[in-house]
């Protein structure tokens, strides 16, 4: 009995180290300013195309942002706080492109349960300056 408490407090100290040492979990803005570095914003469009837009990330709260070659498409929609980044997107295209009021449903991942619907936003292309 006494090995096994002394186990599990080394157990509980080496737990409280690893905590300790995590660094802060960034804000979804500031995961955004991350990825935008050294990029410059260009003119939003309403559409981009869904076969060139293959890499997608979610930022948590804040944005869409789509890979293309070298630009970075960020798409802000109406109501953020629906995004999670452990949800599915089932997004309801018109047609071959994802557009501005295309509506997005979000879905738990686990259980496949309804967690809310997003509303696109314009796409904003970033890319890097020449002298980057």
């Amino acid at each position: 009995m006494r090995r096994f408490a002394i186990m599990l407090g080394a157990a509980a100290l080496a737990l409280g180290a690893t905590a300790s040492d995590a660094k802060p979990r960034l804000t979804g803005e500031e995961e955004l300013a991350q990825i935008l570095k050294d990029r410059v914003p260009g003119k939003a469009t309403d559409c981009i195309s869904m076969f060139e837009s293959r890499d997608m990330q979610v930022i948590d709260k804040t944005a869409l942002v789509y890979r293309s070659g070298s630009t970075i498409w960020v798409n802000r929609p109406a109501n953020p706080n629906n995004l999670d980044s452990d949800d599915i997107l089932v997004t309801y295209l018109t047609g071959s492109q994802f557009c501005r009021l295309d509506r997005v449903q979000t879905v738990e991942r686990n259980g496949h349960f309804i967690t809310g619907f997003l509303m696109l936003g314009d796409f904003v292309p970033y890319r890097r300056t020449a002298q980057n």
